[in-house]
């Protein structure tokens, strides 16, 4: 950087008036209702990154109701809400049973509310190279938020379940998006 926060070239930073949409990928619930430490530390990772932005983040919490109740959406909007962030920055997708779901549902949303600011995918480091993959196969330019510091699974027999089952989960789901947008349903 050079003087005054200006890029080596002289030339202002750009700046946006589109907030940022972090897609925030669902994690279990407990039998309780209460988040899973992965679905929670996912929230404080989008929230920690989308509030610094300029205009802040517009969120979009994904995932519907697994094994215990309620929606993993609505868990997610409610601790962004607890944390302080306005129910009018959130639109949840409670329909979605998986990653895939997730990429084809968010896509409608950020359609239907005519998003034009960048896209930001919040999920733990061993699945975000599968669910940015999706986005930007179905057509959206996605990145990364900083993904939480530890692993979404204590012990070393879970960790390595979770980071095998994208191996094949991987082509799986590429393929699938691809065959939608040849049915030009992307």
């Amino acid at each position: 950087m050079g003087e005054g926060g200006l890029p080596e070239t002289g030339t202002p930073r750009p700046i946006t008036t589109h907030p940022p949409a972090i897609i925030i990928l669902g994690a279990a619930v407990r039998p309780d209702g209460t988040p899973s430490r992965a679905l929670r530390e996912r929230v404080q990772a989008a929230r920690a990154w989308g509030e610094r932005q300029s205009p802040p983040a517009h969120y979009l919490p994904t995932g519907g109701i697994g094994r215990h109740g309620p929606a993993e959406s609505e868990v997610m909007a409610r601790l962004l809400q607890d944390a302080g962030i306005p129910a009018t920055r959130i639109t949840q997708d409670p329909t979605a049973t998986d990653t895939l779901d997730s990429v084809l549902a968010c896509i409608r949303l950020l359609r239907a509310m005519n998003h034009a600011g960048e896209v930001r995918i919040a999920t733990h480091r061993y699945h975000l190279p599968r669910a940015l993959t999706l986005f930007r196969l179905a057509g959206v330019k996605a990145r990364p938020v900083p993904p939480p510091a530890g692993p979404a699974a204590t012990g070393k027999q879970r960790r390595w379940f979770w980071r095998l089952r994208e191996v094949p989960a991987l082509p799986y789901d590429a393929a699938l998006i691809l065959w939608e947008r040849v049915r030009r349903r992307l």
